[in-house]
């Protein structure tokens, strides 16, 4: 599940680069740098959230329980 988290926030720091130079000459550098600021952050908390929760899935690591017959 942790490549999931980093793939996702390699995505969203791609898309906020690409993000940034598409908008070089429409609008100004505050207004730049505050939607590239907010696709970051969610990157950071949305990768967070993907490697806390799919790290606590305590499923995966047991082995399967075997049934036994009995005649």
């Amino acid at each position: 599940m942790e490549i999931v988290a980093i793939g996702f926030v390699v995505f969203l720091i791609a898309a906020a680069t690409i993000t940034f130079f598409v908008l070089r000459k429409a609008i100004k550098m505050a207004v730049r740098a505050a939607i590239v600021a907010l696709i970051l952050l969610i990157a950071v908390v949305g990768g967070a959230s993907l490697w806390w929760f799919g790290a606590s899935d305590k499923t995966s690591d047991k082995m399967p329980v075997t049934n036994k017959k009995s005649r």
